[in-house]
């Protein structure tokens, strides 16, 4: 069994287990990663897709209405909530060239296995000037190291992820034919002390949990 396919099988067994702690101890910090995901959607092009939509949480708060994942469990639970969801991977997506204006990759390139395979494959199925827009907890951020000590003693989550920092997103992203536009930072509280609801801030910022990257295909 690959890698890929353990982690389809992690997601598929814990599926609503995964989906209910965005409603619990995750609750605040979904609304505090949702909150800067709204400051760039009147700049996104649509139609919008999402590459591992999973339970479709971002989908439905953010008005994607189109989703993919390869984990079954997931995508019943996105189905459920209006999502057009289907079976696939980001390495090899069923769709034809220029399909979409946005391909959205909220917490996916950590769990994938081939980062850019998938970005190439948002790269062939975005119209000329579309985006690819990413939500990630990068590595060398707090939170990042807060989850790699999660990854190291064995989280049956985070032990299949795979972060990375900054200048390495943005050489993923040049590398598939991408050019940065904007960045969003946020959540600056400290992991487990999360209490408040906070305001995104322009750019980048290593101190913040959660980075919102908005790059351009360049052509």
């Amino acid at each position: 069994m690959t890698n890929q396919e353990n982690k389809t099988v992690i997601f598929n067994k814990l599926a609503s287990e995964y989906d209910l702690w965005f409603e619990e101890q995750g609750k605040l910090v979904f609304d505090i990663e949702v909150s800067a995901f709204k400051e760039i959607m009147p700049l996104l092009p649509e139609p919008w897709l999402e590459i591992g939509v999973g339970s479709g949480r971002f989908a439905h708060a953010l008005g994607i209405k189109k989703g993919i994942d390869p984990a079954e469990g997931l995508l019943k639970i996105a189905q459920n909530r209006g999502i057009e969801a289907s079976l696939s991977s980001g390495e090899k997506c069923p769709f034809e060239e220029c399909s979409f204006g946005t391909v959205f990759l909220i917490v996916t390139l950590c769990f994938v296995d081939s980062p850019d395979l998938v970005l190439k494959e948002a790269y062939r199925i975005l119209a000329p000037k579309g985006k690819v827009v990413l939500g990630l907890v990068l590595k060398d951020s707090p939170w990042g190291k807060f989850y790699e000590q999660k990854k190291l003693a064995g989280h049956r989550f985070y032990k299949h992820a795979i972060f990375y920092k900054y200048k390495e997103i943005t050489k993923l992203l040049a590398h598939s034919g991408f050019t940065l536009e904007k960045i969003v930072s946020t959540l600056f509280q400290a992991p487990q002390k999360v209490r408040d609801i906070e305001l995104p801030r322009e750019g980048y910022d290593p101190n913040a949990g959660f980075t919102v990257i908005v790059a351009d295909r360049e052509k």
